[in-house]
């Protein structure tokens, strides 16, 4: 089967881009012919990038080009798509390229701030959509956000490459792990916060921030305002087996996100074996349950951030039950489950085509 498949790749590492480029491995290594239009490709000349305004001018025409030669060689067009200018900018047009040249195309949409757009733009939204063959969601969160602009969707949840991500033994220090992007929705403030309130009791403690982003000064100005920054680590973007083996050696994973789908972040923790404090958002819930496989707090609440936090290291059966509990639940996100439903996605999209 050929597969044409938009979307962003890393750098950055966000959760989509890692999705798409584990994606691509995943389906080449089923034999698959995939054809790959990244939608983040550097600007040409790099000068561009300094243009705000223009400069998605200059990597449209280049990106149109390429979904037009890819729709012409694929069976099936595979488009990743996020709320906002992602949508109007890449998803939309990918769509339409792909009716226009008769392609079947599925569109796998991932924003977590999808209840939001839509109120804005479900109209636009529905009128691109009646151009694709199906709506394809990875969680039951997003689902039910878009029945509720009449538009129905299927269930593909995120993959976990369990071989990368996988338990070690427990760690005896105290170090905490926040991997997101640093911006604004993502709150990673909040995390700092909570963090400064875990020292009060763990001085030894560390805390780790894998992600790059638009924040940073200002986060590194938070963390030398509350008087932490000697035990915090700015990690930058890390490759995926960093990233693995830094959850390895972490007591807690936080999410401290204000708005989410179904964070890599979050199922990457729980395959490594470390348990997650997550604020309540979103399609958080819908992966894990609170006092269950996760301790879930409000969002902006670093007080009841850090109060989760010192319970999981107060009370090692509780940790340990998390863990336990974690790892059971991320079977269901492996490729040998999520792939033959791709699969499906896929035929089903080539039988709607040929009719």
């Amino acid at each position: 089967m050929r597969i044409g498949l938009v979307g962003p790749l890393p750098p950055p590492a966000g959760g989509m881009a890692m999705q798409t480029q584990q994606l691509v491995e995943l389906l080449r290594g089923e034999r698959a012919d995939v054809l790959l239009v990244p939608t983040n490709l550097p600007y040409r000349p790099a000068w561009v990038e300094r243009l705000h305004g223009v400069r998605a001018l200059f990597r449209m025409f280049p990106f149109l080009v390429a979904l037009w030669r890819a729709a012409g060689r694929s069976d099936v067009m595979h488009v990743m798509a996020n709320s906002g200018w992602s949508w109007h900018l890449f998803a939309a047009p990918a769509i339409w390229v792909a009716s226009l040249r008769r392609v079947p195309v599925i569109v796998n949409y991932r924003g977590g701030e999808a209840a939001t757009f839509l109120q804005r733009s479900a109209g636009l939204v529905r009128a691109t959509m009646r151009r694709a063959s199906r709506l394809v969601v990875p969680s039951s969160f997003l689902q039910e956000v878009f029945a509720r602009h009449q538009m129905a969707a299927d269930v593909v949840p995120n993959i976990i490459d369990l071989a990368r991500f996988h338990p070690a033994e427990p760690c005896a220090t105290v170090q905490l792990i926040v991997a997101r992007n640093l911006e604004p929705i993502y709150d990673n403030a909040t995390a700092l916060r909570a963090f400064a309130q875990v020292l009060t009791e763990y001085r030894d403690a560390r805390l780790v921030v894998a992600g790059t982003g638009p924040e940073e000064p200002a986060l590194r100005r938070l963390a030398a305002e509350l008087g932490i920054a000697e035990r915090v680590h700015f990690a930058g973007r890390l490759e995926r087996e960093a990233m693995a083996r830094l959850l390895r050696e972490s007591r807690v994973a936080l999410n401290p996100s204000l708005a989410d789908n179904m964070p890599n972040s979050v199922l990457e923790a729980l395959a490594s074996g470390v348990p997650v404090v997550s604020t309540n958002v979103g399609g958080v819930p819908h992966i894990v349950a609170d006092e269950e496989s996760a301790l879930l707090v409000p969002p902006a609440d670093p007080t009841a951030m850090a109060g989760a936090v010192l319970r999981l290291l107060h009370e090692p059966a509780l940790a340990e039950r998390l863990r336990a509990a974690g790892l059971r639940s991320v079977a269901a996100y492996t490729w040998e489950q999520v792939g033959p439903r791709w699969g499906a996605a896929y035929r089903c999209a080539l039988t709607q085509g040929r009719q």
